[in-house]
């Protein structure tokens, strides 16, 4: 599995996020860093949500919210066990949607049974996924029905081309967040050796082919090769040394 890729996805996370808001539409209400007031009132203990003042939302500082998205969002997704990229496409859907719904399609794309719970099934399979190199699929696919989803709410017309931004600019870094693989070993590696080699022996051939037509010729008592008179061997040493296209190297191939 990957490296733990927290860090570069919670900037990705604060990037889409930004400051502070607190619009009539929004459900989440007062938000700052992407943290909702009941969120963050949650994670101070104090209930009712609404007691905590709006206030305090605005003030929530960088490293508070780091711990609340670490705890909150990154580890119920088990992003330090998920591989580069879809790391990113789960945590970044987890904050916007609900951890439990990110968990959710992902199991979805994985085939596996959809129940929010990120369980040793569900690890299983991103384990079966990222040996099978299906990570960039996955990535695509959780991005599709990400945006599915979100044009199904009533409040898409209000944000939907910022979701629609969100989603795409995800998809585009956790691609690129994804390793790619070493390039397969080309058809002919490890094989233009013996290619070369092969070549010049077949223009060996095609010299003593020669040479021993030219010797029989001249009145020189030497043995055809294969019984063959100087006139064929001549005719076939010409067509080996001067009608072969070269020695097949793979060089120039497209």
């Amino acid at each position: 599995m990957a490296r733990p890729n927290f860090a570069a996805c919670l900037a990705v996370v604060l990037d889409h996020e930004g400051g502070y808001s607190d619009h009539p539409s929004d459900p989440g209400g007062a938000t700052m860093r992407g943290i909702t007031r009941r969120v963050l009132a949650d994670w101070r203990g104090i209930s009712p949500w609404w007691d905590l003042p709006k206030q305090e939302v605005k003030a929530l500082g960088l490293d508070e919210a780091r711990e609340i998205y670490r705890a909150r969002y990154w580890d119920a997704v088990r992003g330090d066990e998920l591989p580069a990229g879809l790391d990113l496409a789960v945590f970044d859907f987890g904050v916007n949607s609900g951890p439990a719904r990110a968990v959710g399609y992902l199991q979805a794309a994985l085939g596996v049974t959809r129940d929010g719970v990120f369980g040793p099934v569900t690890l299983g399979a991103v384990q079966k996924a990222t040996a099978e190199q299906r990570i960039p699929d996955l990535i695509r696919t959780i991005s599709r029905r990400r945006l599915i989803f979100l044009r199904s709410l009533s409040i898409f017309a209000v944000f939907g081309a910022g979701w629609t931004r969100r989603v795409a600019d995800t998809e585009t870094r956790a691609l690129a967040m994804h390793p790619r693989d070493d390039p397969s070993p080309s058809p002919n590696q490890g094989h233009d050796t013996m290619d070369v080699f092969s070549g010049y022996k077949t223009y060996i051939v095609g010299a003593l082919m020669l040479v021993t037509a030219i010797a029989q010729i001249a009145g020189v008592d030497l043995p055809g090769l294969e019984g063959q008179s100087a006139m064929q061997l001549l005719m076939e040493g010409l067509a080996v040394v001067f009608l072969r296209k070269g020695i097949s190297t793979g060089a120039g191939a497209s």
